[in-house]
């Protein structure tokens, strides 16, 4: 059984940094692209970022390009966010997903998720 676990979120002040972690067991992800997603009260699940197999191209959401970076250890089958100069508008539930192809921006375009981890920016 495949399972992520997120972790690193909790309450940050605007402007502030949070780095997210993403483990994953019963598989490994090397051979895998994987993608950060994020759910907003009121709003649909929207991408966030996304990694390669072997982290040689990501992937941005605007809205978060310049800020934050996505990264993965393979050796330690994790993916991980840093949330760089954050903004009340980065508040949501994040979730990490395992890619199962078609489009890397459309959360149904992957398999399986965490449980999401909270992150609230404070202005």
């Amino acid at each position: 059984q495949v399972q992520l676990v997120e972790s690193g979120g909790g309450l940050v002040q605007a402007g502030g940094s949070l780095r997210l972690s993403c483990v994953v067991s019963g598989r490994t992800i090397s051979n895998a692209l994987m993608g950060w997603f994020r759910h907003a009260s009121g709003k649909e699940r929207d991408f966030v970022a996304a990694i390669t197999r072997n982290g040689d191209r990501t992937y941005y959401a605007d809205s978060v390009k310049g800020r934050f970076s996505i990264s993965r250890d393979n050796d330690k089958n994790a993916v991980y966010l840093q949330m760089n100069s954050v903004k009340p508008e980065d508040t949501a539930v994040y979730y990490c997903g395992v890619y199962g192809g078609i489009s890397v921006y459309s959360e149904r375009s992957y398999g399986s998720w965490g449980q999401g981890n909270q992150v609230t920016v404070s202005s």
